[in-house]
């Protein structure tokens, strides 16, 4: 892996140009990523159990009173937890570059395809399930918007999601179709840093321009923490230089305003201050990820860690939230909440050993084949 040098030689060398990585290349785990992502989906299920504005009304229909009644220490924290999506956006720009470098654009699409939808229609039907089954926390949403919920596509026609966590899947999507673009014309350095460049300068105009098909392209309220995940990996890739930190630096001066307007209109609970603080921590981690500061760490138990993250966040909320109803004056809140996790954790494992592995390779056993035919029709 080359990297920029941190002292320029005296005779000017042209800028750095990616070469496309083998494709039979083995890439080395970065194993500190999988602990930063698996930590983050526990902050989420914490806040949506303990965390949130609604769980601390009186007469609540998770706890029955406020939760920071119950618990306050645990409120004070879990409050905080749902930058755990912000950090969840860094991680995908940083993961998306890093995976889908040196592939073809056929590749990329099969690869996020069998990435998101086998555990994600597991979520739909499972949720789906438990809500009609106990019924009275969530509102179950009519048959023909499950079917639709289960493209994904749901939020594109204004249908409800199942379970709330699902918006930042929206988010997640666009920047795959913005991305696809660059990698269809071949990753580098140069591309992928035009494409933050652009990509921010759009996010920027979005909200002022009034136009709702620019909002809807450029999603300011998420692309800045995308871009921040992409400047990262190119620092991991080709070395730090100015112009990363310049990007990283907008990205978090950018992201402290979103956590500001986040907290305001939709969160209301916690600080600026404690969010940008949390924040800020964790994007420190990505960039001593980025560094290669963490890379002697190789616990291999971080591999399933990092393999429950997905299923975990798409799983928690609703079904998590409807248990908690049901039990919570059976045994200490706060035990509650661990055995809760717990058990969402052990689903976790359950869904990707026996839903996300199989699925996934029927999918892109099947998906390679139509694409083989499409070429030999072309």
């Amino acid at each position: 892996m080359s990297a920029l040098p941190l002292i320029r030689p005296t005779k000017p060398q042209p800028a750095p140009v990616a070469t496309p990585a083998s494709p039979g290349r083995r890439r080395p785990r970065l194993y500190a990523l999988d602990g930063i992502r698996l930590l983050a989906a526990l902050m989420v299920a914490v806040h949506h159990y303990a965390g949130t504005r609604r769980v601390n009304q009186p007469g609540n229909q998770v706890w029955d009173r406020p939760v920071s009644d119950i618990m306050p220490t645990v409120f004070h924290f879990a409050a905080y937890g749902w930058i755990g999506v912000e950090i969840f956006f860094v991680i995908s720009g940083f993961v998306i570059c890093m995976s889908c470098w040196g592939r073809t654009p056929r590749q990329f699409f099969v690869s996020r395809v069998i990435r998101l939808y086998p555990a994600y229609w597991f979520a739909v039907l499972f949720t789906t399930a438990v809500l009609a089954a106990v019924p009275g926390v969530w509102e179950r949403l009519t048959p023909r918007d499950v079917l639709l919920n289960l493209t994904m596509l749901q939020s594109g026609s204004g249908v409800r999601n199942v379970d709330g966590v699902y918006w930042t899947l929206w988010s997640e999507l666009r920047f795959y179709l913005l991305f696809l673009t660059v990698v269809w014309a071949g990753l580098t350095y140069r591309r992928v840093v035009l494409f933050c460049c652009v990509w921010g300068a759009a996010a920027m105009l979005a909200p002022v321009a009034r136009l709702p098909l620019l909002e809807l392209i450029a999603d300011p309220e998420a692309s800045w923490y995308f871009i921040a995940g992409l400047a990262l990996y190119l620092m991991h890739r080709f070395g730090q230089d100015l112009l990363l930190w310049g990007i990283l630096a907008m990205a978090w001066l950018m992201g402290q305003k979103e956590l500001g307007q986040r907290i305001d209109e939709v969160e209301h609970v916690g600080s600026w201050r404690g969010a940008v603080l949390v924040f800020t921590v964790f994007l420190l981690l990505m960039v001593a990820v980025a560094l290669g500061r963490t890379d002697r760490i190789r616990w291999r138990w971080l591999v399933t860690a990092g393999s429950l993250t997905y299923p975990l966040y798409l799983i928690h909320y609703a079904a998590g939230t409807t248990l908690i109803n049901r039990l919570r004056d059976t045994m200490d809140a706060r035990l509650l909440v661990a055995a809760v996790l717990a058990g969402f954790l052990l689903l976790s494992w359950a869904v990707h050993r026996w839903v996300e592995r199989p699925v996934a390779g029927v999918v892109k056993k099947g998906l390679d084949a139509a694409f083989l035919r499409v070429r030999a029709q072309a």
